[in-house]
């Protein structure tokens, strides 16, 4: 896989293009794209930005993007000599089996399960043994105590019991009353701290930037152009376009659905005014920040709910 980041990294060099420059055209990290050219592909962010980074990159420095595709496609397959060698070490296990005979073999294979067998079968006769000692003695002492104690009134011994059995009943209610109250609790604390909550971090001309906390790992969005309006929207993800299209009259509304573990959307408004947003279900009220702007781009960096 190294060789597909070194042909990548030479062709940017024959460009006259850095890291910097492929980024600001791409919208690709920087970071991913050193991943790509050292062959760190398990550095990106899953199979899909694998895929859609390498050809992005190729289109970028005039490389066909589906030969690099293939190549990676042949570099993840299993190589012939691996194949043949275990066929080879299969083959010889087997001759050895057959010239083996079939008691010694079948004692051979079982032979762990048998002493495994012989271990617990030892630790619960040992078990046993001390148990039924136990028993013995405690019972020659139950008998010899027996004698010496005075009769209890049966009166007394059911009074007794009653109480205990009133004392327990109490102590149970009481306990459980507390479990549910704790978990009542906890389950508040939890719905409390997992809620989503949209920070605004910055805003420099069209462009804001917020950062989305207690996401889950799969995102949605929804856009809604109010009625009689007209709006070109776009929705990148780790900076690849996973729709663009115009909501109007005869659509007025659209859900994209944002590839898993995703740190980074952007959303392009052409006129943010007459659109809304809601971000997994619950509506995000961007237009407090300048509400004068049409054309405006949103970017979300993406924090997602720790599991607990």
């Amino acid at each position: 896989m190294t060789d597909i980041g070194t042909i990548l990294k030479e062709a940017r060099k024959e460009k006259g293009l850095t890291l910097d420059d492929l980024q600001q055209t791409t919208k690709i990290q920087k970071r991913y794209l050193i991943a790509i050219e050292d062959g760190d592909f398990a550095a990106l962010p899953g199979k899909f930005y694998v895929r859609a980074f390498i050809k992005q990159y190729a289109e970028t420095v005039g490389i066909d993007p589906e030969e690099l595709l293939a190549k990676l496609d042949e570099d993840k397959a299993p190589k012939p000599e691996e194949t043949e060698a275990t066929t080879r070490t299969e083959a010889v296990k087997r001759e050895e089996e057959k010239t083996m005979s079939p008691i010694l073999a079948g004692l051979i294979r079982y032979l762990p399960t048998i002493i495994i067998v012989s271990i617990v079968v030892a630790i619960l006769g040992t078990i046993y043994i001390f148990a039924w000692g136990d028993r013995e003695r405690n019972s020659s002492t139950q008998i010899a105590d027996n004698s010496q104690k005075v009769s209890v009134s049966s009166e007394s011994s059911a009074k007794s019991s009653s109480s205990k059995e009133k004392a327990s009943s109490s102590e149970s209610s009481s306990s459980t009353s507390k479990k549910e109250s704790s978990s009542t609790k906890a389950k508040k604390e939890s719905k409390k701290t997992t809620k989503q909550k949209i920070t605004n971090t910055s805003a420099t001309g069209s462009a804001f930037v917020y950062d989305l906390e207690n996401a889950p790992a799969t995102n949605k969005i929804e856009m809604t152009v109010s009625d009689g309006a007209t709006a070109w929207n776009a929705v990148s993800a780790n900076g690849v376009q996973v729709w663009q299209g115009t909501l109007n009259a005869a659509n007025t509304s659209q859900t994209v659905e944002i590839p898993e573990n995703t740190t980074t959307i952007t959303l392009n408004l052409g006129n943010s005014k007459a659109t809304s947003i809601k971000i997994n279900g619950k509506k995000f009220d961007f237009l407090k920040e300048n509400e004068t702007l049409t054309v405006r781009t949103i970017t979300l960096n993406v924090a997602q709910t720790t599991a607990q």
